[in-house]
């Protein structure tokens, strides 16, 4: 148990839906990331994921991909997202998921990332780009600190493969809702609900929160009886790009609210 498994249990027992947000780590700017993360809390998020910076995101539509070039340019590593986390920690409790890619993460050191992980209070880490058929010294290492290893499904993922990523992930399964790169849509797709209910008959161990694609409180009030929680970037992150720098944080409060408030109502 950690700070991810036991906030998501108790939503279960209170039947209410996760509210995860992403952040791309040092975007817009180094010094807003503490003041945005502090505004998402305000909104109602139950979760932050932060994103590891990566200079070729290949499961990263063009919004995330041009947060990520930004805050490279700013200067961002992975070492000062953990002195980020280590701040955030003085202030929240909020579980903190990490997700970035592997080259990110064996370029520092997958021990010394998982001990830096544990030190100043991940919960759980997102790797996008690792199969889960070459992932056990990752999930053995993980473990070992207490942090949630969480993998992706899609649409195209069959059941037995469902199957063996529900038995290995750990905080949660993410569920893709659509094919191909991240980024806000216009509405959610038939396909993704056949998926949702296809997913929830087969995945026993793990709640099932879906991203890619939500971007509005009618898009959380229409896929949440289909999971136990949602993820929002792209939108997000589009916010951020159109918010004069003063109404930054006031902007996304009210934008987590009203997710929040289309998951509670």
């Amino acid at each position: 148990m950690n700070r991810l498994t036991t906030k998501l249990q108790s939503l279960q027992k209170e039947k209410r839906k996760a509210l995860s947000i992403f952040l791309t780590a040092g975007f817009p700017m180094m010094e807003k990331t503490i003041p945005l993360v502090k505004a998402i809390e305000k909104g109602g998020a139950d979760i932050l994921e932060l994103g590891i910076p990566f200079s070729d995101p290949l499961a990263d539509g063009p919004t995330i991909q041009f947060s990520s070039h930004v805050a490279l340019e700013n200067g961002i590593t992975l070492s000062k997202i953990f002195s980020i986390v280590k701040e955030i920690r003085t202030f929240s409790e909020k579980p903190i998921v990490l997700m970035g890619y592997m080259n990110s993460l064996l370029a520092f050191g997958s021990e010394k990332f998982f001990a830096s992980c544990f030190e100043c209070g991940v919960d759980g880490i997102i790797i996008p780009d690792l199969p889960i058929e070459e992932a056990e010294e990752i999930i053995l290492q993980a473990k070992e600190k207490n942090i949630a290893t969480i993998f992706l499904a899609s649409p195209t993922t069959t059941n037995e493969r469902l199957k063996l990523l529900d038995e290995h992930s750990t905080g949660f399964l993410y569920c893709v809702s659509i094919t191909g790169v991240t980024g806000a849509r216009k509405n959610i797709s038939s396909q993704t609900e056949k998926f949702l209910k296809r997913a929830k008959k087969i995945v026993k161990k793990n709640p099932l929160l879906v991203g890619f694609g939500i971007s509005t409180k009618k898009d959380a009030q229409q896929i949440k009886g289909l999971c136990d929680g949602i993820i929002v970037g792209s939108a997000l992150i589009n916010l951020i790009r159109e918010s004069k720098a003063r109404e930054m944080e006031k902007n996304v409060c009210n934008f987590v609210r009203e997710l929040r408030t289309g998951l509670d109502e």
